[in-house]
C-alpha cells in the first residue's frame, strides 16, 4: 500500500523500514538487555578499532587538503559553465545549520565545561585544565570533524553534477562498480544511508526534546520535565519540520538557515561583549594558537602510552568521529543537494575553513564564559552541573543581564536548530528512497516527519533513545571504510576527468594558411555588428556544416545541422546510444569594449562599448574560442579536428565511465 501512487523504492524503502522498526522496537521492549548487547558491540570496537576512526578522519583530512591546492581544484561541481544556485551566504547558512545544528547549542558549554571538570590529564590547575578544555572542543568541533562531511558532499556532487548520475551514495561506486551500481549493491547502499540518517536525526530529536523541556522548565513555563511535555514538544517540533520540508530547499530550508545564522549571531555578540570580553577575545586567540601548534599531535594521537587517558579518549575523541562519520551520509547529501556549480576548491575552503573558524568563536566564547563565571563567580556550581548538559547552558545564563530575554532566544534557536536539522533530513531521506526521483508527493514527507515523531516519542518514553544512539554509533566503522573508498573512487574519477579537458590537439591539426592574409587583416582591425556575425553563421558555418553532414552521410555516418536562437547558434550533432554526443556549433556571442580602446587613436574606431564575434561551442563544454577568421574550409577542418580528438578519446577504454550516454542526459 505504500508504495502505491508513490515515487518510492521498493528495493530501498522495504529493507530500510524493516530494519529501522525493528532495531527501534527492540530498544523499546528491551532497552536494558538491547543497550548491553550494543554497548558490547561498540565497547570492542572503540577499544580494538579506534584505529580505523584515527586513520580514517587523518586521511579524510589530507586527501580534501590535497585537493583544494591540487590541480583538480578548478573543476566544476557540474558542467565547465554551470553557476551557484544559492548564494554564498545562503550556502554556508544551510550546511552549517545542517551540520552542527542543535549540537552547538546542547555542547557550547556542556563539553568545554566537562573537559575542564577532569582530571583525567593530571592537570589539576585551573588554567591548565581550562586550555585543554578549549583546546580538545576545537579538536572534536574543528576541521576533522568538517573534512568528514566533506568527503561524503564533494564525492556526491561531482559524481551527480558532473557525471550527471542520481544525486545518491550509490553514484560515488560508479568508476569502482560501473553499472552495478544500479543493482542490488546500490540498493544496499542506500538502504544503509537510509538507515543511518534515520537513527541520526531521531537521537537528534530525542536530546532536542530533552534540552527544550529543561529550558521550558528553567523559565518556568512548565512544571517539570516529563514525558506529557515532550509529547507536545514533539508534535509542535515536527509539524514545523515538516512545513518547512514540504515548500522546499529554496523556501523553507533556505529561509530558516538564513534567520537562524543571523539569531545565532547577535546572541554570540550578546554573550561576548555583556561577558567577559578581554579574557574571551585573548583565551580565543591563544586558543587558535595552541590548536595550530598541537594540530598533528592531536590528529594522530592514540593514548596507547597513557593508558590512564584510554577511557576518556574512547568516549569522546573516538565517539566524535563515530558520531560525525555516522552522520555524514546525511550531511553530505544535503551540503551536496545544495553545492552544484562550485568548484572543488571553493567547496573544500567553504566546508573546511568557515564553519570551523565559527565552531572555535562559538565554543571560545561560551565555553570560556562559562569557566570564567565559574571560577570568578559561581565558586564550582557550574561545574557541579558539567554532568547535566540539558540544563547547564540556561544555568550559564543567569549569570549575565536579561538572562530570562536570552533563555527564551536561546530556546527559539534550539528550535529553528531542530527544524533546519529535521527538515533537511526528511528531505535527504525522501531523496534517498526516491532514488532522487525530480517530483515525490508531499504525504511522503508527512510520512518521514510522522515515523521520525513516533518512535523518538516511544524511545524516549521507554528510555531507549541510548540504544539507538549505540546503534548509530556502530554503523560508523563499516561506513568509514565506505568513505575510503568514496576518496579512491574520486581520484580515478577526477584524473580521467582532468586528462580528458586537457587533451591537446592531433599534429595533423591544420594552422592558418598564408593565403588570405590581406581579408584576415580587415577582420582583426574591424569590430562586429550582431548582424554582420549573424550572416556569418547563416552563410560560411552553414555551407561547412551542411557540407561537412553530407559527407558525414556517405561515409556512414548520421549527423544533423540544426539552427537555433536566442543568440543566434547553428551546430552539427552526432548523437551516439552509448556514448556522449558528438557537437560542434557556433554562437553569436557579445563582448563589452574597454573604455580606453575606444578612446585610443591608434587603434581600430569603435562606435558601440558591444562588439560580436562567433564563438565556437562544444558538447562537452570545455571552453570555446572566437572562429571569425575562418573560411568555410578551415571550419570544417576545426571540426574534424575535433571529432578526431573526439574518437580518440572514446576509443580508450579507461574513458568508458567518463563519456558514457549518462552525460546525453539533462542535468539534475
Amino acid at each position: 500500500m505504500i508504495f502505491s501512487k508513490s515515487t518510492f523504492n521498493k528495493g530501498i524503502v522495504a529493507p530500510s523500514l524493516l530494519f529501522i522498526i525493528g532495531i527501534c522496537l527492540l530498544s523499546v521492549f528491551f532497552p536494558t538487555l538491547t543497550v548491553t548487547i550494543l554497548d558490547q558491540v561498540k565497547a570492542f570496537i572503540f577499544v580494538n578499532l579506534n584505529w580505523v576512526y584515527v586513520w580514517g578522519v587523518t586521511l579524510f583530512v589530507i586527501f580534501l587538503v590535497y585537493l583544494m591546492f591540487s590541480k583538480f581544484g578548478n573543476i566544476k561541481l557540474g558542467s565547465n559553465d554551470s553557476k551557484p544556485q544559492y548564494s554564498f551566504f545562503s550556502w554556508i547558512s544551510m550546511l552549517f545549520a545542517a551540520g552542527m545544528g542543535i549540537g552547538l547549542m546542547y555542547f557550547s558549554v556542556a563539553e568545554p565545561m566537562q573537559h575542564y571538570s577532569t582530571d583525567v590529564f593530571g592537570a589539576n590547575h585551573y588554567v591548565n585544565r581550562a586550555k585543554n578544555a578549549q583546546l580538545y572542543t576545537f579538536f572534536h568541533w574543528g576541521i576533522h570533524a568538517w573534512a568528514i562531511y566533506g568527503v561524503v558532499g564533494l564525492a556526491l556532487s561531482y559524481f551527480a553534477y558532473r557525471y550527471r548520475l542520481p544525486l545518491s551514495l550509490r553514484s560515488c561506486f560508479y568508476p569502482l562498480l560501473k553499472n552495478k551500481i544500479n543493482g542490488k549493491w546500490g540498493n544496499a547502499i542506500d538502504v544503509f544511508a537510509l538507515c543511518s540518517t534515520f537513527f541520526g536525526i531521531t537521537t537528534t530529536l530525542g536530546f532536542g526534546v530533552v534540552q527544550v523541556n529543561a529550558g521550558l522548565q528553567t523559565l518556568g513555563l512548565v512544571p517539570e520535565s516529563s514525558f506529557t511535555y515532550q509529547i507536545a514538544i514533539v508534535a509542535v517540533l515536527t509539524f514545523l519540520s515538516i512545513l518547512s520540508a514540504t515548500t522546499g530547499v529554496d523556501k523553507g530550508v533556505k529561509l530558516l538557515s538564513n534567520i537562524n545564522i543571523i539569531t545565532v549571531v547577535i546572541l554570540l555578540l550578546f554573550v561576548l561583549f555583556l561577558g567577559p570580553t578581554v579574557y574571551l577575545i585573548g583565551s580565543f586567540t591563544e586558543g587558535i594558537g595552541n590548536y595550530i601548534n598541537n594540530f598533528f599531535g592531536l590528529t594522530f594521537d592514540t593514548h596507547v602510552y597513557d593508558e590512564a587517558t584510554l577511557p576518556w579518549f574512547y568516549s569522546w575523541t573516538i565517539l566524535y568521529w563515530a558520531w560525525w562519520i555516522s552522520w555524514s551520509p546525511y550531511v553530505g547529501l544535503f551540503i551536496a543537494k545544495i553545492s552544484k556549480g562550485r568548484t572543488i576548491r571553493e567547496f573544500v575552503a567553504a566546508v573546511l575553513i568557515i564553519p570551523t573558524l565559527f565552531n572555535f568563536i562559538w565554543m571560545s566564547v561560551f565555553g570560556n564564559s562559562a569557566i570564567w563565571f565559574d571560577i570568578n563567580i559561581a565558586k564550582g556550581a557550574l561545574s557541579a552541573l558539567a554532568e547535566n548538559p540539558d540544563a547547564l547552558m540556561f544555568r550559564f545564563l543567569d549569570y549575565l543581564p536579561l538572562a530570562k530575554l536570552v533563555s527564551y532566544l536561546v530556546i527559539l534557536i534550539i528550535v529553528i536548530f531542530f527544524v533546519t536539522s529535521a527538515d533537511s533530513g526528511i528531505f535527504v531521506m525522501n531523496s534517498i528512497a526516491t532514488k532522487n526521483a525530480a517530483k515525490s508527493p508531499k504525504w511522503q514527507m508527512v510520512f518521514w516527519g510522522a515515523l521520525l515523531a513516533v518512535l523518538a516519542l516511544m524511545l524516549l518514553n521507554t528510555g531507549g533513545l541510548e540504544a539507538l544512539q549505540t546503534m548509530t554509533l556502530i554503523t560508523a566503522l563499516p561506513f568509514s571504510i565506505i568513505m575510503v573508498l568514496f576518496c579512491v573512487s574520486l581520484v580515478k574519477a577526477l584524473i580521467i576527468d582532468q586528462r580528458y579537458y586537457d587533451r591537446d590537439f592531433s599534429v595533423t591539426t591544420i594552422p592558418w594558411s598564408g593565403e588570405f592574409w590581406k581579408d584576415r587583416l580587415r577582420q582583426i582591425v574591424s569590430f562586429k555588428s550582431r548582424e554582420s556575425v549573424d550572416s556569418f553563421i547563416h552563410n560560411t558555418v552553414k555551407l561547412a556544416f551542411e557540407d561537412l553532414c553530407h559527407e558525414f552521410k556517405d561515409n556512414g555516418i548520421e549527423a544533423k545541422v540544426q539552427l537555433l536562437e536566442a543568440p543566434t547558434r547553428m551546430e552539427i550533432e552526432i548523437r551516439h546510444d552509448v556514448v556522449n554526443n558528438f557537437i560542434y556549433g557556433v554562437k553569436n556571442q557579445v563582448k563589452v569594449v574597454s573604455d580606453y580602446l575606444m578612446e585610443e587613436e591608434n587603434l581600430p574606431d569603435v562606435d558601440d562599448k558591444k562588439t560580436f564575434f562567433p564563438k565556437s561551442y562544444f558538447g562537452d563544454a570545455r571552453e570555446g574560442y572566437d572562429v571569425q577568421y575562418f573560411t568555410k574550409n578551415e571550419l570544417i577542418s576545426d571540426v574534424l579536428k575535433h571529432y578526431e580528438r573526439f574518437l580518440e578519446i572514446i576509443s580508450e577504454e579507461k574513458n568508458e565511465m567518463f563519456i558514457s550516454s549518462n552525460a546525453n542526459k539533462n542535468m539534475s
